[in-house]
């Protein structure tokens, strides 16, 4: 496959026209069959939904956080969310298509929106939060730069927004990198 350079790539903040293909894009990448065309699929750890409309479009109209959208070719093909949180940004509702996984798209986009971060707020760190047990999501963080915290929140356990556990084991863990 080959790698996507950013030149090849139009970023653009979300607008409520693409919500829908948004969540079909997120849910593409992390749920399903159609997941396991990728290597972030969360297919066997949690089942149901990882988003829906209504969480995207709060990303899109909040004041404090934009959903960076990514095409190619003007087919919408990543997004990641980053939000202003004082000193620092948090990164999530990060998603690339299963089909164009392993290309170095995401190290891209993830480079972009640290720059964004930097450059537009001023932030000096970028926050994360990733499923503990998912240890190769977890590696790939630290290759960029990201190091474990060991701070844990639970998973919301109950609340189907989420997803559907299929473990009993599930826990977010705060992921940091020093923006420079």
């Amino acid at each position: 496959m080959e790698s996507v350079t950013e030149s090849a790539l139009t970023f653009r903040d979300a607008t409520d026209a693409d919500v829908d293909g948004l969540v079909e894009l997120i849910e593409s990448a992390y749920r399903g069959d159609s997941s396991r065309a990728g290597w972030t699929t969360e297919a066997d750890i949690l089942q149901g939904q990882r988003t829906d409309p209504e969480g995207v479009r709060e990303v899109v109209t909040s004041p404090d956080s934009r959903l960076l959208t990514v095409e190619r070719e003007g087919r919408i093909v990543a997004c990641c969310q980053l939000e202003r949180r004082g000193d620092h940004a948090y990164f999530g509702m990060f998603a690339v298509s299963p089909g164009l996984q392993g290309a170095g798209l995401g190290k891209t986009i993830i480079a972009h929106a640290e720059r964004q971060a930097r450059d537009t707020w001023g932030a000096r760190e970028m926050h994360m939060t990733v499923i503990t047990v998912r240890e190769d999501l977890i590696a790939w963080y630290e290759r960029r730069g990201y190091r474990r915290t060991g701070s844990t929140t639970p998973f919301p356990y109950g609340d189907e927004r989420f997803g559907i556990p299929l473990r009993a084991d599930l826990r977010f863990e705060l992921l940091v990198k020093e923006l420079s």
